[in-house]
């Protein structure tokens, strides 16, 4: 009898854990559902990932940050 896909996965998912944590980190943060809506919108009408929009952000003021010193 074949293996069920969900078991595989499981399986899969117990012993690659620590490898993806070590390799991805994860941000719970919060902030106002009205921002939080509005911001989502934009993204999505512009086609725009999240990570996309923190890299961007970051890189933002990463040359922000230069200039200023």
């Amino acid at each position: 009898m074949k293996t069920p896909r969900t078991e595989i996965n499981k399986r899969y998912e117990e012993k690659h854990k620590e490898e993806r944590k070590a390799a991805h980190a994860v941000w719970g943060t919060s902030m106002k559902r009205e921002d939080f809506d509005g911001l989502n919108e934009f993204l999505k009408a512009h086609h725009i990932s999240k990570v996309e929009l923190i890299y961007v952000g970051w890189q933002a003021l990463k040359e922000q940050y230069q200039t200023d010193k």
